[in-house]
């Protein structure tokens, strides 16, 4: 059963011609109040009329500034008016309420991945992909981790350390690593609190490598700068999850293969492997444990 979607409201301070008003109407997404008279509303009506609005449709009688503002709330996305003119409108306070202001120099900067040293735990095939295509950006170093030490790590400059040493010394920690009973829960207090403050962490693996909730500590205090994941527990995460309210965290529906030449390629391998099994045959990507 869906749940009932909340109407957005908007307030009309006059009538208007009914073409408007029928658009509106016709939307069915709102609810639409309006000042009911070909006069214009009082400043009182007005003010209590615009609480809680979404949107308002005004007019050049009408002033709006930063009382009206205030009155209305965080609700307001925009402000419309049946005029040419916006001298009614106070836009130094509207600016100041959401969207753009000016550009400034450091206006959503983070970091860059030129001259970055980068630490790719797990570097089997995916994270070897990984390490190539991040090459062209001007990676510096490639730090990587695992059981053993890769002869093919030398195709993108790897070097083997121990786990501790590439989360303490990477700018960018992407794990790609398999789930394991030693990776589980692997990304937790203790791992967060060795990586550098403005590190940025990438989980492309799976979701129970990572502790979500210290993670999610590790974002909103500071420990951290940033983290990308792919993939979580559960998915898709519950849209009141914590992880979903920071502006330093983005998060995708496990969409890493989500190309129409990728996912044909999986369903022939596994149609493969099924035949192979069926008839004895060699499985091109058998899991051998």
């Amino acid at each position: 059963m869906q749940a009932v979607q909340k109407l957005m409201k908007v307030f009309i301070t006059r009538r208007i011609p009914p073409e408007g008003a029928k658009l509106l109407s016709q939307a069915g997404v709102y609810e639409v109040a309006q000042w009911d008279s070909d006069e214009p509303v009082p400043r009182a009506e007005l003010l209590k009329g615009v609480e809680g609005a979404h949107g308002i449709l005004c007019l050049l009688s009408d002033k709006i500034d930063a009382e009206l503002l205030d009155a209305a709330g965080p609700n307001l996305k925009v402000i419309s008016t049946l005029s040419v003119g916006f001298d009614h409108m106070a836009m130094d306070e509207i600016k100041k309420r959401g969207g753009w202001s000016s550009w400034k120099p450091l206006w959503l900067c983070g970091y860059g991945l030129s001259g970055s040293t980068v630490g790719v735990v797990g570097l089997g095939r995916i994270g070897l992909a990984i390490a190539k295509r991040l090459k062209a950006f001007g990676v510096k170093r490639t730090l990587y981790s695992g059981r053993t030490a890769k002869a093919y790590a030398g195709e993108v400059g790897g070097e083997f350390v121990p786990l501790d040493t590439l989360v303490a010394e990477s700018d960018f920690v992407v794990v790609s690593c398999s789930l394991t009973p030693d990776t589980k829960g692997m990304c937790d207090q203790a791992f967060f609190n060795k990586m550098k403050k403005t590190a940025v962490f990438v989980n492309s693996s799976r979701g129970t490598v990572v502790n979500q909730e210290d993670l999610y500590q590790a974002l909103s205090t500071g420990q951290i700068a940033a983290a990308g994941l792919d993939v979580t527990t559960p998915e898709p995460l519950p849209t009141d999850h914590p992880l979903l309210t920071l502006k330093n965290c983005v998060v995708l529906p496990h969409i890493g293969s989500a190309t129409y030449s990728t996912r044909g390629v999986m369903a022939e391998l596994s149609a493969q492997n099924l035949l192979g099994g069926l008839q004895g045959t060699d499985m091109p990507s058998e899991l051998t444990f």
